[in-house]
């Protein structure tokens, strides 16, 4: 075929339009599904969006699987995060070249969502609670997926999820509410990076709404998100989220008129119904014939879609990726590389100089995660396992003590019994049996599961609701392997499944009703007495059931530990169990279980060691304890990893890119995303962590001297010196952090601008250099709507972490002086005030434009410095409420501060914003200006002033 479109030496644009002019309407339709039609006629093939590679390939089979993502991001290595990103690429190829309908390479990854708060039940997907820093992993891992031909991509890496997105409570329906500052100067920026740079070129919405309006039709996709990017950005829709635009988030009346808006909103892409395309498409004709879309807005859709398809070599000759093959997948060297990531990712947060093991011939491996790898939603297939047991037990004698309880669960109808051959859990009159004991895991916020220890098998739910034992621990998207244990009388429990909210309660067969007697011949009566466990509704129906430890866990660990030279005590959470996708943690807390097992332990063996796998901080009340190390859940490879950083064969490398908070009570409510007026990450928070941001060990020991700090030119130029006046070589990760002494605004008291990471000889020093645009120290400005660089002194900061700062220097920044607010000029968006109380963000209309709504009476908001000039007469407001209320406004105070004047809002539709206007005394000159809503439930777009002379 010559069609031009095949033609790989004409421009890209030239390429598209070639075949997009070639395409008919009904054609051009069926390319804005994930599952995108082929065009048989023109040659050209179906396309699928949408390949896991978050940490590794996943979901499709044994592949590398390397450190979870805040993992990988606490090595603070941008080149090694690349390099794992071109690994994955390449087994995502190799994956793609046996069965490409199969394996896509669009690529969902990476996640630059900041991890604002710990809580967040897909903590471990992202990277840093900083943005800058997230941008910093997000472009080296980016640019690993993209590949380094300048032309052709090798996959086509997503970022997800755009935006404001930290909370799986409720996701779809709560709105993360974004003042212009965060917005701005925290959320934006993550994202940035890795789209200018071209390292990614598909962006995913997210399934929660900003300001009110959903994600996916946030007018900042076109508006921002594509400006940045130097070619055309593919967005694609979060699985099922389109749906939500008319179902959980009812924001629109019918599917037409939401996919509509939502193809207009700059989605190209809808990932709805699975592979069943139907549906969205007729949905999308339905708009095309009502006028709600025009074909004009189909074509846009479509160049992005078939430009990610045109730059991946899709309707070229030869790609440089056509000879990768499947002997890539879990080849050597990415076995090699995953170890290095695991190595490189460990983080010493405590040492009395018990680390590295030195002289030690047998060790007690102890713990829930000692023996055992876990995979995560998003991780790939453990081609094979190296636990830290395994690891450890390569280097010397090893003992090992899983530390969990064995018990018994009577009823008073019998006791529960597993059955050998995986069935049906039931009740039978003899005691003592072996089917008759659990092992019972705690994974922390009160959920259990069990283990029969006759069968090595999981307890859980299948889908008639009975309990059975035949799974190797919990696992799937709909976990069905977990409990909470619920007290009652007589020091009895019931046993609650937390997938579905339903009781353990007794059933003769899965159709039976609870209590009734078991038949011969049924399946059950292959248990001694019969009767199954099932789920039932009612609470009053549930079993109570009496606890006996056959086998303290704590008891075991610490008679292993105390004949060992050392005890290494190996605790964390489960990825699916305790925060996940749609689950969210209440507490930080270590499983209480883990902690009591630590305590006696550390009771045992003063030589104890605590090792935590996990993708979240966690705490812990065990202070004592001679050294303690953190990684993220490390892949295949984390038992080598592991033994290396204990032994001192490697310099623990890793930095925490997160605040550990020492109890989750020092944060904000969950769904607080105003980090500024929350006081939350370590920019803002005045608190004492546990551990910093930035923190981590080293085996030996480093000096900083000699900083200096000069401004010219517009760039900020700093210099230090950073010896390692230890006995061992060993790796620093210098930080560099500023903090504006006088503002306007509230400023960060400490936030990271650069880092270098050194790896130095005994007695070996080097000079570090940084330099900064005067321009990066901007902050957003309320009053102007942009980036302001004020006048104003810095503090520069040298140190091992955000708290532990060896050198200050301040320099002098010459810039803006912010004037007031011009009353008279133009009207002020209610968004932009600087300070408030009892309001929410909200949507001024569905397609654009920001609001406040009050969510009390007596709410606020303040704008700082407003300048009424010679005196002001009226203020117009647009304003509505479904109530009706009134808005007073006030100088200096919002209780006692003199009224210039009140404006009813009537009644009206949510967005009916009429122009209100009220008489306005005593506002001239320079003011505080208190907008005070009286009324719970007024929306409030803009005010706008006029003067005695114009009315």
């Amino acid at each position: 075929m010559n069609e031009p479109f095949r033609d790989p030496e004409l421009p890209l644009a030239d390429r598209i339009a070639d075949l997009q002019g070639r395409l008919s309407l009904a054609e051009k339709v069926a390319l804005l599904h994930q599952y995108q039609a082929p065009v048989e006629r023109l040659g050209v093939g179906p396309f699928r969006t949408g390949t896991e590679a978050l940490h590794g390939l996943a979901w499709l089979g044994p592949a590398t699987v390397f450190p979870q993502a805040v993992g990988l991001a606490s090595t603070w290595d941008p080149e090694l995060v690349r390099r794992v990103g071109e690994a994955t690429s390449d087994e995502v190829l190799a994956f793609h070249h046996k069965d490409p309908a199969g394996a896509g390479r669009n690529v969902w990854a990476p996640v630059v969502n900041p991890l604002r708060d710990p809580r967040w039940g897909r903590n471990e997907e992202g990277y840093s609670e900083d943005p800058w820093l997230t941008g910093v992993m997000a472009v080296a891992y980016a640019s690993g997926l993209r590949g380094s031909d300048p032309r052709v991509l090798k996959t086509a890496p997503t970022l997800k999820h755009f935006l404001g997105y930290n909370n799986e409570t409720d996701r779809c329906t709560t709105s993360s509410d974004l003042p212009p500052r965060v917005l701005h100067e925290y959320e934006l920026p993550a994202y940035r990076p890795a789209l200018e740079s071209g390292a990614a070129v598909a962006v995913m919405p997210s399934y929660n709404l900003v300001n009110g309006r959903p994600a996916h039709l946030s007018p900042l996709i076109n508006d921002v998100l594509r400006a940045w990017a130097p070619d055309d950005v593919l967005v694609v829709s979060d699985a099922y989220a389109p749906g939500n635009l008319t179902g959980l988030q009812a924001y629109h009346d019918d599917p037409a008129e939401a996919y509509a808006h939502a193809i207009k909103a700059g989605l190209d892409s809808f990932t709805q119904d699975d592979e069943r395309t139907e549906a969205v498409l007729g949905h999308i004709r339905d708009a095309l014939e009502r006028g709600l879309l025009t074909e004009a807005d189909v074509d846009a859709a479509v160049r992005h879609a078939l430009s990610i398809r045109f730059r991946l070599g899709e309707f070229d000759p030869a790609t440089p990726y056509d000879d990768v093959t499947e002997a890539v997948v879990n080849c050597p060297e990415h076995q090699a590389l995953a170890r290095e990531a695991a190595r490189r990712s460990i983080v010493l947060l405590e040492n009395d100089g018990i680390l590295p093991l030195a002289g030690v011939t047998k060790i007690a491996v102890i713990g829930q995660l000692g023996d055992t790898l876990m995979e995560d939603w998003y991780s790939g297939t453990l081609p094979y396992a190296v636990t830290a047991r395994a690891g450890l037990a390569e280097r010397c004698e090893t003992v090992f003590c899983e530390a969990v309880d064995r018990i018994t669960l009577t009823a008073e109808s019998g006791h529960v019994v597993a059955d050998p051959g995986g069935g049906p859990l039931g009740l039978t009159a003899e005691a003592g049996t072996a089917e008759g004991l659990f092992d019972l895991f705690d994974w922390g916020g009160g959920s259990y599961a069990l283990r029969a220890a006759a069968t090595g098998r999981y307890v859980s739910v299948d889908d008639s609701g009975t309990l059975v034992n035949d799974q190797p621990g919990p696992n799937g998207w709909e976990v069905r392997q977990t409990f909470r244990l619920e007290d009652r009388p007589r020091g009895t429990l019931a046993l609650r499944h937390i997938s579905t909210g339903r009781y353990v309660g007794l059933a003769a067969d899965p159709g039976a009703g609870p209590g009734a007697a078991v038949p011969d011949g049924t399946a059950s009566a292959a248990l001694p007495d019969g009767a199954a466990l099932r789920l039932v509704d009612d609470a009053d129906a549930a079993v109570w059931l009496t606890a006996e430890t056959v086998v303290s866990g704590a008891e075991s660990a610490a008679a292993l530990a105390a004949a060992a030279d050392v005890a290494v005590v190996v605790v964390g959470d489960h990825p699916l169990v305790n925060g996940r996708e749609t689950e969210d943690r209440l507490d930080l807390a270590l499983p209480a279980a883990q902690e009591a097992v630590v305590a006696a332990v550390r009771a045992a063996n003063p030589r104890t060691v605590m090792v935590i796998s996990s993708g979240y901080p966690m705490t812990w009340s065990e202070r004592d304890l001679p050294a303690v190390l953190w990684s993220s859940h490390g892949g295949q490879e984390y038992g080598h990893a592991l033994a290396e950083v204990l032994f001192g064969d490697a310099d623990p490398e890793g930095r925490l890119t997160q605040t550990w908070y020492r109890s989750a009570c020092e944060l904000p409510d969950l769904l607080d995303y105003d980090i500024i007026a929350a006081d939350a990450t370590y920019q803002y928070y005045r608190g004492t962590p546990l551990y910093p941001f930035g923190h981590g060990l080293s085996y030996t020991d480093f000096d900083h001297r000699d900083l200096t700090a000069e401004v010219a030119d517009g760039r900020i130029t700093v210099s230090a010196t950073v010896a390692n006046t230890g006995p061992r070589p060993g790796t620093e990760v210098v930080q560099l952090y500023t903090h504006q002494q006088r503002s306007r605004v509230k400023q960060p008291l400490r936030r990271l601008r650069d880092f270098a990471k050194l790896r130095l000889e005994p007695g070996e020093s080097t000079v570090v250099r940084w330099t900064l645009d005067v321009a990066d120290l901007a902050f957003w400005d309320v009053t102007r709507n942009r980036f302001a660089v004020e006048d104003a002194s810095h503090k520069i900061m040298v140190g091992r972490s955000a708290r532990d700062i060896r050198l200050c220097a301040t320099v002098h920044v010459t810039g803006e002086h912010i004037p007031p607010r011009d009353a008279l000029a133009a009207p002020i968006p209610a968004v932009d005030h600087d300070e408030y109380d009892a309001v929410a963000f909200t949507d001024a209309s569905r397609v654009s434009g920001d609001a406040v709504r009050s969510t009390a009476e007596g709410a606020w908001i303040l704008f700082r410095g407003v300048d009424f000039g010679s005196g002001a007469a009226a203020c117009a407001i647009e304003a509505t409420s479904t109530e009706g209320g009134v808005v007073t406004l006030r100088l200096g105070d919002p209780l006692y501060g003199p009224v210039l004047g009140t404006v009813p809002v009537p009644r009206a539709g949510r967005y009916d914003l009429p122009r209100l206007v009220g008489g306005v005394e005593g506002a001239r000159g320079v003011q505080d200006l208190y907008v005070v809503f009286e009324n719970a439930g007024i929306t409030v777009s803009r005010l706008a002033f006029g003067s005695a002379e114009n009315g």
